[in-house]
């Protein structure tokens, strides 16, 4: 329990550092940044499993939140972005795969996975069954997520006018009532999820009960600020709590390969956003973070605070776990084939 106080604090002090600073996203980014810093230094980070899962749970739930008939309407224009995105993952794996081969003498299997983006949990566990360097693929994954948590903001702030000073809510709060309850069954269906092996299944099952309840009108209102500034700050201390027992050696090894990964993420990511923008009326932010290849809480995060459209977001990332659950095994299948 002390080992995640002190996390906890340091993730507090974090927030409100970057709060008084005026960055981007503070109580997400903040946290991150601190959390690993102290990781990083040899301090032990943790955070207990079952804040952790009511953290997700509600970022699934404020996700819910932002579902109106008037989402649902639009999703008429999503065939596009998905094939946009589809493409984007191609170039994403098999161009980060061929730079961290070319540049930084990874084998090919270790470089594929380290490519890959996103999936996380998928990936080191794929990890484990093939001859990889594990350790490397996930300080390199890791590095990845936090330079887009700290990036994707920054980024959102220069090429839009959207408010990520994060005290002002986007919707009227929901009565605490209906929260509670709604949180209750997502719990429930979160947990059913987990049975299934569906990938952030609690995530994925707050943002479902939400949905349903606010697509029909049931529930009105979005997620009570005095509850989303702390389920920011626990997100991106999470994040930061990835770094806990990595050594600066095994960091200064990967840094390189993540920062390519990173450029190229960011490059290609913007260039789809901005075409796609072009060819329909979707909005760019909305767009830049559906494309944006960061785990699945840390973006549905950021689609949070940043107000982008919960439903066409948590879709395409979704279905990104999905095209990476069959592309990666196959590709190493192949490869292993092949030698």
């Amino acid at each position: 329990m002390q080992v995640a106080a002190t996390t906890l604090a340091v993730g507090a002090i974090g927030a409100g550092v970057a709060w008084a600073l005026g960055v981007p996203a503070p109580f997400l980014t903040g946290p991150a940044a601190f959390v690993s810093a102290v990781s990083l230094m040899g301090v032990k980070t943790e955070i207990p499993d079952l804040l952790r899962d009511i953290c997700f749970v509600l970022i699934g739930v404020g996700m819910g939140s932002g579902v109106t008939p008037e989402v649902v309407q639009a999703a008429a224009q999503w065939p596009l972005p998905l094939v946009a995105l589809s493409l984007l993952l191609l170039v994403l794996f098999f161009g980060g795969a061929e730079s961290l081969t070319r540049l930084f003498g990874q084998d090919r299997t270790t470089a594929r996975l380290a490519a890959t983006p996103g999936h996380l949990s998928f990936v080191l566990s794929l990890s484990t069954e093939v001859k990889a360097d594990l350790p490397m693929i996930a300080v390199i994954q890791s590095l990845r997520v936090l330079v887009l948590t700290l990036l994707v903001p920054a980024v959102v702030a220069l090429i839009s006018d959207a408010d990520l000073s994060m005290t002002q809510a986007p919707y009227a709060p929901m009565a605490v009532p209906a929260l509670l309850i709604i949180v209750v069954i997502s719990v429930l269906i979160g947990l059913g999820f987990q049975r299934l092996k569906v990938p952030a299944a609690l995530l994925l099952g707050g943002m479902v009960i939400s949905t349903l309840a606010h697509a029909t009108g049931v529930v009105e209102g979005g997620m009570p600020l005095w509850v989303a500034i702390p389920t920011f700050a626990i997100m991106g201390t999470i994040i930061g709590t990835r770094f806990s027992g990595v050594t600066l050696g095994l960091v200064r090894q990967a840094l390189g390969a993540s920062l390519v990964l990173t450029a190229i993420a960011l490059a290609a990511t913007l260039g789809a956003a901005f075409l796609v923008n072009a060819m329909t009326d979707l909005p760019l932010l909305d767009l830049l973070i559906a494309f944006a290849p960061g785990g699945l809480e840390t973006m549905a995060a950021l689609a949070l605070l940043l107000q982008a459209d919960p439903a066409f977001v948590a879709l395409h990332h979704v279905y990104r776990l999905v095209f990476l659950s069959i592309l990666v095994p196959a590709v190493l299948a192949v490869g292993r084939d092949g030698r």
